[in-house]
């Protein structure tokens, strides 16, 4: 019986190295393909043009029923945070959006949402296609990289530091209370939601990051699962110190337990994961000061050419965990494997 194939087989399997074999005769425009958090054009000769796509379909990505304001929030936001994982600018988004029915209050809602953040960060509506169906919210977003200054995922060096941005876990701590996969008072529960409904690119830190992050990616499908991309990308080993993640007063209150697998693999956090130099660590700590907080929560190490690349998980002690618990708390999220 064949093994139950997930989102990121699928794509490398059936898309990528089709998509290869064409990007080669527009050599001169495609600088990166499928792999990464965006793809990368040839604008001219002193930039490059960022695209990323995500969907959000409702029963799978949100709850049925929920706001529309949020929605149109989070759709776009989390298609900048991936123009901010390769140090872009937004310059415009398109918007195709299949709705069971013409509702003009979600509509309003939903746009005032949408065009909310838009503004915040001068990215405007550019285009885009309705129709009918199940609700479902696809958009691209379009950014400009100054040339050879994205930050990729393949960029990572032996002796990196490994950093995230801001905290870790608060919305899926969200979303498993919502679930009542856990208890959580409701004082506890409606200071966690924002994370959840209306997360924050971190654009800005992108943009500053050019020239000193050899690595990055945003975090939407669980911290060490998507820290394995850069791992796989760039061909190294990592440390990570599990108790180090930055997790709210709200999850740090938590079991050990709860607060490791929600910072760890919980997802949909939005935040920025690189690798730097550690001599940067200086200029990284600046932006720390000057921007939002900024951890250090591990290293990347040599692996040996053509293995699997290695992630170890250390407790407060600096000892390893167990592979039980290594396993558990390493899984990211996937579209057709989780439920």
């Amino acid at each position: 019986m064949e093994a139950k194939l997930g989102e990121f087989d699928l794509i490398w399997r059936f898309f990528k190295a089709g998509s290869e074999s064409m990007a080669q005769t527009q050599i001169n425009r495609v600088l990166l393909g499928i792999g990464d958090d965006c793809a990368l054009l040839q604008s001219d000769a002193t930039q490059s043009l960022a695209v990323t796509s995500d969907m959000l379909v409702e029963g799978r990505h949100f709850f049925a029923g929920a706001n529309a304001e949020w929605l149109g929030h989070k759709a776009l936001a989390v298609n900048l945070s991936d123009l901010a994982a390769m140090g872009a600018k937004p310059v415009g988004f398109t918007l195709a959006l299949a709705l069971p029915n013409a509702n003009a209050d979600w509509l309003a809602q939903f746009s005032q949402g949408l065009f909310r953040l838009a503004q915040q960060w001068q990215c405007p509506l550019i285009g885009g296609d309705t129709t009918q169906g199940p609700l479902t919210i696809c958009i691209t977003a379009l950014g400009h990289v100054p040339a050879g200054s994205a930050i990729k995922r393949s960029g990572a060096k032996t002796g990196d530091d490994i950093w995230v941005s801001g905290t870790l876990g608060d919305a899926r701590l969200a979303l498993g209370a919502l679930r009542k996969e856990w208890s959580l008072n409701p004082s506890s529960l409606e200071t966690v939601l924002p994370r959840m409904h209306e997360p924050e690119p971190r654009i800005a830190l992108g943009m500053q990051l050019r020239g000193i992050a050899n690595s990055a990616l945003d975090v939407s499908d669980g911290l060490l699962g998507d820290l394995r991309h850069i791992l796989k990308a760039s061909q190294v080993n990592a440390e990570v110190l599990i108790d180090q993640l930055p997790a709210s007063r709200t999850l740090a209150e938590q079991t050990q337990d709860l607060r490791r697998q929600c910072a760890a693999n919980g997802g949909d956090d939005y935040e920025l994961c690189f690798t730097a130099p550690a001599s940067k660590r200086m200029e990284v700590e600046s932006l720390s000061t000057a921007l939002l907080p900024l951890t250090r929560i591990g290293s990347i190490t040599s692996a040996s050419n053509g293995a699997e690349p290695e992630l170890i998980l250390r407790d407060a002690n600096g000892n390893p965990l167990t592979n039980a618990d290594s396993m558990r708390l390493t899984q990211s999220f996937d579209h057709f494997k989780s439920t």
